[in-house]
């Protein structure tokens, strides 16, 4: 027995951070279009109000997530059928090609119609390998943990998103205090993403390395009926999908109107870009340790009273900080609040995604989970900053978003009251006080 835990530890903990940080390279190219939506727009949506040229920058950060349930469904399956390690090195040499695009496509300016059109394209491509990368790393994450520390393993998912997140906006304070607002508009974005362009084949060279999961024997999963079409199985599962696509589609609404801090700051608040890139810089910080805990504390104390408790917590302290925020709008009070709602929205994911994924079997883990993020990031998140872009603009009220917010998180709590226990620590205990009852 000595000699098998030692080499438990080695494979959790060596391969755990290769997957965590080619995830993060992952939703860097990905997000770090949202910190720059408006010098975007002026490069590819020319137009003659800054409204207008916005709106054409977000529509195109949405195009992304409209491949994303295409990426699930095709590398997802893949990735069942085949392994999870050859999924997530398409998706990375995928990722690869897209953010290259974006950072070399001339702009409206230097080839017309066809600026916009190529952006579109190079979106697209990063919403596909998002769509399948985000099945297998959860996948891989929770077949390569222990049952008992599942949600501290499957943190480093959300973690490695977060990292991204806050790698993307120190990026974006180094770039706006260097760089007058001309050049930033001009090129400064572009370093943006070719900065992560460069860590690519680095991410590619971690990923070689991993082993894999994909046969490795499960305890506490649903078993799998022998011969099951994969589609017959999935239909079976349908309910826990739902509650699945109701949750983290409420729940991304809240992540992108915190990401949305950078236009926020800027556009109705009167802030300089490094305001809001600061504030987005101490939503992802806090964001890190908040999920880490979240997958520890969900191991220990269950995945439903740790989801149920923090949402609502989230939900009645929505209002009174948009309020702070918006009567005082300031460096300080957006820095504040945004590390809050930085703490409070993200303690509950990782135990959601682990819920998710224990509750699938393993034969349709990585499509289902991923088709289930995927639909609903794409269905929800991809569409709020636009959304929330026309509500302050329809209304005049900068209050709009906490509104918009308050409305998801309500119908996150009623769904998360739907979804069974799957923690182990909870089950178990569960299963012995049935039997002696």
């Amino acid at each position: 027995m000595q000699s098998i835990v030692p080499e438990r530890v080695v494979f959790v903990r060596r391969h755990i951070a290769a997957v965590t940080l080619g995830n993060a390279l992952e939703f860097y190219d990905f997000l770090t279009f949202s910190f720059f939506a408006i010098q975007i727009g002026h490069a590819f949506f020319p137009s003659d109000s800054a409204y207008g040229s916005l709106m054409g920058s977000l529509a195109t950060f949405g195009a992304g997530f409209a491949m994303r349930p295409l990426g699930a469904i095709v590398i997802g399956r893949y990735a069942d059928r085949v392994g999870r390690k050859p999924a997530m090195l398409l998706s990375f040499v995928l990722i690869g090609a897209s953010i290259f695009g974006m950072a070399l496509i001339p702009s409206y300016a230097a080839i017309g119609l066809a600026a916009p059109v190529l952006a579109v394209m190079s979106r697209m491509l990063q919403g596909f390998s998002l769509g399948g990368e985000i099945g297998s790393n959860t996948s891989y994450l929770l077949e390569a943990a222990p049952p008992a520390e599942r949600g501290a393993v499957v943190a480093w998912q959300g973690a490695s998103q977060m990292i991204a997140i806050l790698v993307g906006s120190l990026v974006g304070v180094l770039l706006s205090t260097l760089l007058p607002p001309d050049l930033l508009d001009t090129y400064g974005w572009r370093i943006a993403f070719a900065l992560g362009g460069l860590a690519v084949p680095f991410g590619f060279w971690l990923r070689t390395s991993l082993p894999e999961t994909l046969h490795t024997p499960e305890i506490g999963t649903p078993a799998t009926p022998p011969g099951l079409p994969a589609m017959t199985l999935a239909r079976r599962y349908w309910r826990i999908m739902a509650l699945g696509v109701t949750v983290l589609g409420m729940g991304s609404i809240a992540s992108y109107i915190q990401m949305y801090a950078v236009t926020y700051a800027q556009d109705t608040l009167h802030l300089s870009e490094r305001v809001g890139f600061l504030a987005e810089t101490a939503n992802a910080a806090i964001g890190i340790p908040a999920m880490l805990l979240g997958g520890w504390l969900s191991d220990r104390v269950g995945r439903r009273p740790l989801n149920n408790g923090a949402n609502l917590l989230l939900l009645i302290s929505i209002y009174p900080l948009f309020a702070c925020v918006v009567q005082t709008p300031s460096a300080a009070a957006l820095i504040t609040v945004m590390t809050v709602f930085g703490f409070m929205s993200n303690i509950a994911f990782t135990s959601v995604c682990t819920a998710l994924g224990e509750s699938l079997p393993k034969v349709i883990r990585c499509s289902c989970f991923g088709l289930v993020y995927s639909v609903a990031i794409a269905a929800c998140g991809g569409s709020t900053q636009f959304v929330v872009t026309w509500l302050i603009h329809v209304t005049g009220s900068a209050m709009a978003p906490a509104y918009y917010l308050v409305a998801a998180t309500t119908v996150a709590q009623i769904a998360m009251m739907l979804i069974p226990e799957s923690a182990p620590c909870r089950t178990e205990r569960l299963a012995m006080a049935a039997a002696a009852a």
